[in-house]
């Protein structure tokens, strides 16, 4: 993008009070304008087309004998609004028969896609459907569905 471009882009986006600048000499800083009514609307846009749903929903979709894909853990917090720090990992669980190698190289690929560790845990449908792992109890209390249906909590 050229800089005529983007300092039009900037300006719009000035204008339309998504972002706040200021200049510190010669130095224009600009950060988001969280504020903004449209701010929460853009972030979930954002999160939905190219965030961590999105990518394992992409990478783990042809894994064969998995019956539901959830991830859980502290970015499923966020997304439910528990308040925290960003999370440094996305944690995955693939309920069913998968071969393992293909759930870590799953887990590679959207790791490499995000720019953050994703771990991937497999478990049975049957240890799903159980309350006696304490991973799958932890897992369900916050787990977001990415692959399946809810029926198969």
């Amino acid at each position: 993008m050229s800089t005529g471009a983007l300092h039009a882009d900037v300006e719009r986006l000035v204008d339309a009070g998504l972002i706040h600048d200021r200049r510190v000499g010669r130095t224009r800083l600009l950060r988001a304008n969280t504020d903004s009514h449209a701010a929460k609307a853009l972030a979930q846009l954002l999160l939905v087309t190219f965030g961590p749903e999105h990518v394992v929903r992409e990478e783990f979709a042809t894994i064969h004998a998995t019956v539901a894909v959830y991830i859980y853990g502290s970015w499923a917090r966020r997304y439910h609004g528990e308040l925290g720090p960003e999370p440094g990992d996305i944690d995955v669980m693939v309920v069913g028969a998968p071969d393992r190698d293909e759930v870590y190289e799953a887990a590679d690929r959207a790791g490499e896609r995000l720019g953050i560790p994703v771990n991937a845990v497999v478990r049975s449908a049957s240890s799903w459907s159980q309350a006696d792992d304490a991973l799958v109890v932890t897992a369900k209390a916050d787990a977001v569905l990415i692959i399946g249906e809810e029926t198969a909590t």
